[in-house]
């Protein structure tokens, strides 16, 4: 079996459901629904980078590898108001991108996973900012080639600590009205 492209799917799906007319009209059902369904999400991406393209900060977040339109305005919407937090690195922690830990006086110390905590789609938002700097990037960055050390022991720690510094240099850009500079 051999892989297909979104160009060619429709075209794939139409031939393999051909020899069976009941399953070929419910396919051409599913396939005009998915249509429709590609033609609104277009409209909806158009109108997210019109709103990026009018908001300045927005402007400067896109800047950023990896940083594409959606990721700076869940960023920008989340965070709100810079002054809330006291710390640029409190950010990364706001949005549940540090380890959970687990004490137990002074002896057990246990650092698990990252905790989860705050806004799910900030989070994901910037873990995939981060993933495609690391690995669809291709220019030289400080930020992904510390990412790229990190990636040689654990790929998906390195992409949460990724994650966790471009939510820290996105809220200072923001607070100090910088541009991103490597």
């Amino acid at each position: 079996m051999h892989k297909v492209g979104r160009a060619a799917f429709e075209g794939r799906v139409r031939e393999l459901v051909a020899d069976d007319p009941l399953t070929a009209e419910l396919m051409e059902c599913m396939l005009t629904a998915r249509a429709a369904l590609w033609r609104e999400y277009l409209k909806l991406h158009e109108l997210v980078v019109k709103i990026v393209a009018d908001d300045e900060l927005c402007r400067r977040y896109v800047r950023i590898p990896g940083v594409g339109p959606v990721t700076a305005l869940t960023f920008r919407t989340a965070v709100d108001n810079p002054a809330r937090f006291r710390r640029s690195r409190d950010v990364g922690t706001y949005f549940g991108l540090t380890s959970k830990r687990r004490q137990s006086g002074t002896s057990i110390d246990v650092q698990g996973r990252i905790s989860k905590a705050g806004d799910p789609d900030v989070r994901r938002a910037l873990y995939e900012a981060a993933s495609a700097m690391l690995t669809r990037y291709r220019g030289k960055t400080a930020l992904k080639s510390w990412g790229a050390k990190l990636a040689k022991r654990c790929h998906r720690k390195a992409v949460v600590a990724v994650a966790r510094k471009l939510a820290v240099i996105m809220h200072a850009m923001w607070r100090d009205g910088t541009e991103y500079a490597d």
